[in-house]
Formats: structure tokens, sequence, C-alpha cells
């Protein structure tokens, strides 16, 4: 992420960003092209959400009439506009979050970098800043990384899965649940002690409670000899499915 928003200077390989190569002294070229929304972005907490993003749009160079205009419609699409005169320190952690991401939108970028968007809020918020990211994507490319898999399943449409800094796969979300197919089963159990039965003797990946008992989530390349079925793989059967396959290489 730091490499890609020019923080930091490729120590190895080679970056491209619409044809300019990272690390050529054509930094302010690229940051012209890209908006940044970082895990952890502290603005001005003295400054009225207004205020601040109209500081920080003078910072990007962009004319204060234009500024104002790209704030009200981005105000206005995030659900804002009533909160725009509030302090940044007033604002709860999903309203701070919408902030962040108006702020990497104003210079209209064609390439948006997102680290860990919906970390720390609550569903209701999750799923708004979800939605925003999907209508914010037309005509641009997002690339934002995240340990929630809902959020991958729910935006994206292709992805990539990273271990201590390699590639264990890169491709489309549907060809990594292909992967999954006919390797996913669910077994009905009574109560806890059945679930931990099981445990010990098949590859499990979860577990929950149902009205009969419990659901546990079995990994395996042929049926287990039990009442199982196959149920509809989710992203997240997918990703530990690849998880534990690589284990095992």
């Amino acid at each position: 992420m730091r490499v890609l928003t020019t923080v930091l200077t490729p120590s190895d390989g080679e970056v491209y960003l619409d044809g300019i190569r990272y690390g050529t002294g054509k930094d302010e070229v690229i940051r012209q092209k890209i908006g940044y929304l970082p895990q952890e972005l502290n603005l001005y907490p003295g400054l009225s959400v207004q205020d601040c993003l109209e500081y920080l749009g003078e910072l990007s160079g962009i004319p204060k009439e234009e500024c104002k205009k790209r704030i009200r419609y981005y105000l206005e699409k995030t659900g804002l506009t009533n909160h725009r005169k509030k302090k940044m320190r007033q604002l709860s952690g999903g309203m701070k979050r919408r902030v962040g991401l108006i702020q990497a939108l104003l210079n209209e970028p064609e390439f948006l970098i997102v680290d860990e968007p919906t970390t720390g809020l609550d569903p209701e918020e999750r799923v708004r800043i979800r939605n925003l990211l999907v209508d914010f994507s037309e005509g641009r490319t997002v690339l934002f990384s995240t340990h929630v898999v809902e959020d991958i399943a729910a935006t994206c449409s292709k992805l990539a899965v990273m271990r201590k800094g390699s590639f264990l796969y890169t491709g489309t979300v549907q060809a990594l649940l292909s992967r999954a197919k006919g390797k996913i089963w669910t077994a009905n159990v009574a109560d806890d002690t059945e679930a931990k039965r099981l445990e010990k003797q098949y590859r499990t990946t979860s577990k929950q409670y149902t009205e009969e008992g419990m659901t546990v989530k079995i990994i395996s390349d042929v049926k287990p000899d039990i009442d199982c079925t196959q149920p509809k793989i989710t992203l997240e059967d997918a990703y530990l499915y690849l998880m534990m396959e690589k284990k095992k290489q």
C-alpha cells in the first residue's frame, strides 16, 4: 500500500500506474491520479467537516469553487450533509471513515486505494461503507485490503489472497468458489460434545448454533461417513479451503 501511494520507494521489482513507473521522479504525477484512505486517518479534530475537507482540497491543489462543489456532492452521497458543521472530534468512527473516503475522492482519482475500510465499525456502518465503495468504483479502479471476507464477497469481482508476502491466489471470486465445489459439507449435531467429536475426525471450519442443536462445516475431498449435505459455498468457505490446501503442500 505504501509503495502504491508513493510513501515508500520500491526496493525491488517494478510498479507502474497508467504507464508511469514508480521511483523515477514522477511521484507528484502519480499522486494526482490516486486517492488513499488509510486504516488510521487522524484528521484535524478542531475543524468542522466542511472546513477540514476544504483545507484538504486546497492542499491537493483543487480550485476553491470546484472543491466546494465536489464536497457538496460527496457529503450528500455519504449522508453527511447535515453533519458538515460538526467538529471532527464529535463524529462517530463510521462518520470519520466516511469523511476519510470523501477526502480520498476529492481529486477525482483514477485509482482509489483503501486500507481496511470497515475495521472497527458496527454492522450497519460496515454495509454503508461497502455500498459507498461500490457506488464510487464506477469509472475507476478500486484496490482495498481487508481481513473481512464478507467485504470482499459484497464488493469485489477479483481478489488476491496473500500470506507472508506471497500470493496464494489471484483471480475472480467465482473461480475461487469453484475450487471449493464438492469439498464443503454440513453436518447437524445435537450439541457441542458431538461437534468436538467431529473436529477430531475431520477438518472443520465453523460451528453455528441452531434451533435443533449445532451445524458443523467440514472440508473433505470425499463425502464424510456421516449424515451430511453440501451447502451453498461462501467465499469464507473457499478461502478456508484454499488455506488448508496450501498447508498440506
